[in-house]
């Protein structure tokens, strides 16, 4: 039999199964269903005894899925039927931990502490509802089974008894040591971070226990603690041999064989704008004023999906990696460096491969005309963001001069973009106003400074830009009615946004439509509090009220952005959705998706679009984690020193205190002794039951560093009053005056710790 017929075949098998799940479940759902057993449902389906093994096989995967619940009566149902909720675990550092409902039309339900029955940070879970949802707080309820284990190994720190060993988790989500028995120690020593295999899972009284497998490093050589880090993610820049293979085939240069049907744009200017380290460029631009008045601009992206072929070694890579992972040290790519670095990135004066969107942008900002279609183009600059901020605001001679044939370009692009960022303004995008932070590391990794990332008018060109060829590309392939992946933002809980009108209102503010709030409504407020002390505290509640963006199979609104339609197409080098998109795209272009094409895209963008979203929110918390770590590591050196800050936040148990340069510390309450302080939950503040001072996010404070420690990450700081300077003659006056006469100078901040970190004004 050929191969062709083998997959075919394969192909039949899953068609049928996934019917008869689907048959299954349907009749499960009816409203006159109770759990049966398996006798009862094979007969009510009538499932031949020739079939009752498959039947069976069936029912055991739908199970492991967490599509249906077998109860201890050995009766089936599906979870919805019976009081169950499967979703993702998500531990807290004190034992206790929340379950992500794969729902996203439901809460999350809080698990304490007592009720985990050895379920793990991360592991897919079914739990059972003790408590539904009431008026201001979740849903609780207790683990009753762990359907996949997501913690397989554990990053942590070594330590010994006489008798026996233990992993301290190096993720606090992580709940428990790990026990490690005397003969699986592998020569791992006391205090080295290891990796630790889990050979018996964690149950209501007992730890789990491993075996030490990888011995990572003594802690304070220098890599140790990122590459913890990468471990405790699993993320790898070594490549597996078979794709690199494919890699090294792929040719370095274009070819003429390779552009035969593919517009030549190498005559049209253009330019690529990133950082300054950035070596993966999948995104050029170019721009033109036409006869009318309306702009023509073209947003060129690396045709990734020509090298990367579906079902291949390097797609297979590509997809279980899900994005390319930005540390603070290192880039670990979703592709191998000869693509990302090479053939696929948008070099500059050699020709590339290239998938065009060709937008005609009207003076209101509205997309007249566009044409979606395969090129090769040749980039004239590889620009930076510093430069052409320099070339547009600080009207650099130097740089003017070099680029004077692109300057005209750069000017008609700010033109253009914030035309653009007026019409999402107008519509209500939500813009936040949090600033990123720049590590700057030396040649052995360690941090020398931390600053403020600056967003200048050049990353608002380019991502207004990208925003736009986002927005075309998804509303024009929904039109099409071809399965697609959307980037979608759905709207917020209307309990969390009621909350935060209550939040609101006692700070003098209200939004308007609080049951199906549109974020005009939020964008006004946030225009409201622009520059008041309240900003950060309404900001930051604000956020926190919103659900996160994800990938989707299914057409949904952008809330955030407050567009209808909004994909990710733009960067196909570091996203798969970006490259899945590319590969749709150009099929429907070509020759359209025929019937068995599409069925088979319905089946798998569901769990791709999962996936993906999964993989994009462990990048996000590795790359947070690594910077967090050297933000630690830099402040280490400044533990005495004192420092002006903001209170970024406010909890039961202390406040956290950003300083200028985004790092952030804890001021825990234990260490506030002037007063008992009591948390208003409600309102965000801490308040002394004797004194009535309050402590409110936004409040400008003097914190004293006096912890910086590495190994937990952790910041601790001391609330500092500025101390009186008295002069010599003012002693014998101030003895004889009440207190409230005295006059009093603050304390002057060392001239040292200005130098490191800029003191905050207040404007």
């Amino acid at each position: 039999m050929s191969n062709i017929d083998e997959k075919l075949i394969t192909e039949i098998d899953t068609e049928l199964l996934e019917e008869r799940k689907e048959k299954i479940l349907s009749f499960m759902r009816e409203a006159a269903y109770k759990p049966m057993s398996f006798k009862e449902l094979a007969v009510i389906l009538s499932v031949p005894k020739s079939d009752l093994d498959l039947f069976k096989s069936v029912l055991d995967e739908l199970e492991e899925e967490g599509k249906i619940f077998k109860t201890r009566r050995e009766r089936y149902g599906v979870p919805e039927r019976m009081n169950l909720i499967v979703g993702r675990m998500q531990g807290v550092e004190r034992g206790y931990g929340f379950v992500i409902p794969d729902d996203p039309d439901i809460g999350d339900i809080y698990i304490s502490a007592e009720a985990m029955n050895g379920a793990m940070h991360n592991d897919r879970v079914v739990a059972r509802i003790s408590r539904s949802m009431t008026e201001g707080k979740r849903a609780e309820g207790e683990i009753i089974r762990v359907l996949e284990r997501a913690n397989k190994t554990v990053v942590g720190t070594f330590d010994r008894s006489k008798y026996f060993g233990f992993a301290v988790p190096d993720n606090p989500r992580i709940s428990g040591d790990i026990f490690i028995p005397k003969d699986e120690f592998n020569a791992a020593s006391p205090g080295q971070k290891v990796v630790a295999e889990i050979v018996k899972w964690p149950e209501k009284r007992r730890n789990a226990e491993g075996r030490i497998i990888e011995i990572i490093g003594d802690p304070d050589k220098p890599g140790t603690d990122i590459l913890s880090i990468m471990k405790a993610y699993n993320l790898t820049e070594e490549f597996p041999e078979e794709v690199i293979k494919q890699a090294e085939s792929i040719p370095d240069a274009v070819t003429e064989e390779m552009i035969k049907g593919r517009r030549d744009l190498r005559d049209l200017r253009m330019v690529t704008i990133d950082g300054e380290d950035a070596k993966d460029l999948d995104d050029a631009v170019s721009i033109e004023k036409l006869d009318k008045g309306n702009y023509r601009l073209g947003v060129h992206i690396a045709d990734v999906s020509y090298y990367v072929t579906e079902d291949s070694p390097l797609d297979k890579e590509a997809l279980k990696r899900g994005t390319s992972v930005y540390l603070v040290d290192r880039v670990i790519p979703m592709l191998p460096r000869k693509l990302s670095n090479g053939i696929c990135s948008l070099n500059p004066n050699v020709d590339r491969l290239a998938f065009t969107v060709m937008m005609e942008i009207d003076s209101a900002g509205r997309v007249v005309n566009h044409d979606i279609f395969e090129s090769v183009i040749n980039i004239n600059e590889r620009m930076t963001y510093t430069n052409v901020y320099k070339i547009l605001v600080d009207k650099d001679k130097e740089l003017c001069k070099r680029y004077d044939y692109l300057v005209d370009d750069f000017k008609l692009m700010e033109e253009l973009a914030n035309i653009l960022r007026n019409k999402r303004m107008l519509r209500g995008a939500i813009d936040f106003d949090f600033e990123e932070a720049k590590i700057i590391l030396d040649k052995t990794g360690k941090p020398i400074d931390v600053k403020r990332y600056e967003i200048t008018i050049a990353n608002k060109i380019i991502e207004e830009f990208m925003l736009v060829c986002n927005e075309t590309v998804a509303e024009r392939f929904f039109w099409a009615n071809t399965p697609f992946v959307y980037r979608i933002h759905e709207e917020p809980d209307p309990e969390k946004i009621e909350a935060f009108n209550e939040f609101i209102y006692n700070l003098g503010y209200h939004i308007k439509g609080v049951k199906k709030v549109h974020p005009r409504a939020l964008q006004e407020l946030l225009e409201k509090i622009k520059g008041k002390k309240e900003e950060r505290i309404i900001s930051t509640i604000m956020l926190r009220s919103l659900k996160k963006a994800r990938y989707s199979h299914q057409q949904e609104m952008h809330f955030g952005l407050a567009t209808k339609f909004y994909t990710h197409f733009t960067s196909p080098i570091r996203r798969y959705p970006d490259l899945i998109i590319h590969r749709i795209m150009k099929e429907y272009l070509k020759s359209g998706i025929n019937e068995f094409r599409e069925d088979e895209l319905i089946k798998k963008l569901p769990d791709i679009t999962k996936h993906c979203s999964e993989r994009e929110r462990a990048a996000d918390e590795a790359e947070r984690e690594t910077e967090d770590l050297k933000k630690v590591e830099y402040m280490k050196a400044h533990e005495g020193e004192v420092f002006e800050g903001i209170i970024s936040n406010v909890t039961s148990f202390g406040m956290f205190v950003e300083l200028d340069n985004t790092i952030e510390g804890l001021v825990r309450m234990s260490s506030m002794d002037d007063d008992y302080y009591v948390y208003n939950e409600k309102n965000y503040y801490l308040i002394g039951e004797r004194t009535k001072k309050t402590y409110r996010i936004g409040d400008v404070v003097y914190v004293k560093l006096a912890r910086a420690d590495i190994a937990s990450r952790q910041i601790d700081f001391i609330l500092q009053k500025p101390e009186p300077e008295i002069d010599d003659e003012q002693t014998d006056e101030i003895k004889n005056k009440e207190h409230s006469k005295k006059r009093l100078k603050r304390k002057p901040i060392d001239k040292k710790v200005k130098s490191h970190i800029k003191a905050r004004k207040k404007k």
